[in-house]
């Protein structure tokens, strides 16, 4: 819903943590003008550089502020999503998985509601998730990603914390809902 990105965004800077440069994770592929890659609050050097058009090197990377890092979150996940037009608790759940495994969430949405699951959210994608019930989807959509979590071949290193995060945006999803 419209009122909800500032608690989502705070929820998820819970989630994504501070500034790390961990050479495992996937995401943390350098900012595209041959920097390091590092990641703070959930923002990696290549995210931060193209959304900024200049480079994030790691000193640029270590200074950032949930000001900094606002926008990006709600340009490139939050709105992309359409959340502000999502029910409460799906729209943290679809959020948070969006910003995590990018546009995967938005074609489990549409899966879980019978849309066509192009990660495009539309009218269509809308219409299809006011017709079934917001627990419902909550909870598919956290099955959905448990099991994407799992089927990951870095399961092993980085699983607890995926799982724990996915209990957690269940749990909180839940409570805006009224039903955790």
């Amino acid at each position: 819903m419209k009122k909800n990105f500032d608690r989502c965004l705070e929820m998820l800077l819970h989630h994504e943590g501070g500034f790390t440069a961990d050479k495992f994770d996937p995401g943390n592929d350098g900012d595209g003008y041959g920097n390091q890659g590092s990641t703070n609050m959930g923002v990696t050097a290549k995210v931060y550089a193209a959304f900024t058009g200049q480079p994030a090197p790691i000193e640029v990377m270590q200074k950032l502020t949930v000001a900094d890092v606002a926008p990006i979150y709600k340009q490139n996940y939050w709105d992309r999503v359409r959340a502000d037009d999502l029910p409460s608790g799906v729209d943290w759940a679809v959020f948070d998985w969006q910003v995590n495994s990018g546009n995967r969430s938005a074609k489990a949405l549409q899966r879980n509601v019978g849309a066509k699951a192009d990660g495009a959210v539309g009218p269509m994608t809308l219409q299809a998730v006011a017709n079934h019930d917001p627990e419902d989807i909550i909870r598919n959509m956290h099955s959905s990603r448990d099991t994407f979590y799992r089927s990951l071949k870095l399961f092993d290193r980085y699983g607890r914390g995926w799982t724990r995060r996915n209990d957690e945006t269940l749990e909180a999803a839940l409570q805006m809902l009224g039903k955790g």
